[in-house]
């Protein structure tokens, strides 16, 4: 008998934190509809993009950095979109297109029915990836 992972607020999934890939896989696998083929795409992009990338997932979100760098960007499902946080998202050209309450940070929501401009995400990953961090440096490779 499988147990369902429970969804917080917009339907973001709870699952226990973690280092590495299999706690990301576990939080993409239990996006609800739609919102996992978004997740599964930006993971691949991400891995496709950086492939020392290290994963982790945090306060119930997928989190991706650079070992000795810290966290570049993170994910989490909303009510009504997939929000992709760049943690330096101000340094990233052209701007990511949503603005925070913290000046470094710039946000992508990606919308039911949007297709993923892989291209530009990518783009976007590739210079976060080189930038420095956010957070701590505990966290490990995403490959064993």
């Amino acid at each position: 008998m499988s147990t369902k992972t429970k969804l917080l607020a917009g339907g973001n999934p709870q699952v226990a934190k973690g280092d590495g890939d299999g706690p990301v896989q576990a939080y993409i696998a239990a996006m609800p509809g739609w919102k996992g083929n978004v997740g599964r795409v930006i993971d691949a992009l991400i891995d496709r993009t950086v492939p020392d990338v290290s994963k982790a997932v945090k306060w119930n979100s997928p989190f991706y950095g650079m070992p000795g760098q810290g966290w570049f960007l993170s994910f989490h499902c909303c009510a009504r979109y997939v929000k992709v946080a760049f943690f330096r998202g101000s340094a990233l050209t052209p701007l990511p297109p949503v603005e925070s309450k913290q000046q470094e940070v710039r946000y992508l929501h990606i919308h039911e029915g949007e297709q993923v401009n892989e291209a530009q995400l990518s783009h976007w990953v590739g210079q976060a990836s080189k930038l420095p961090g956010w957070g701590g440096v505990e966290h490990q490779r995403a490959s064993p």
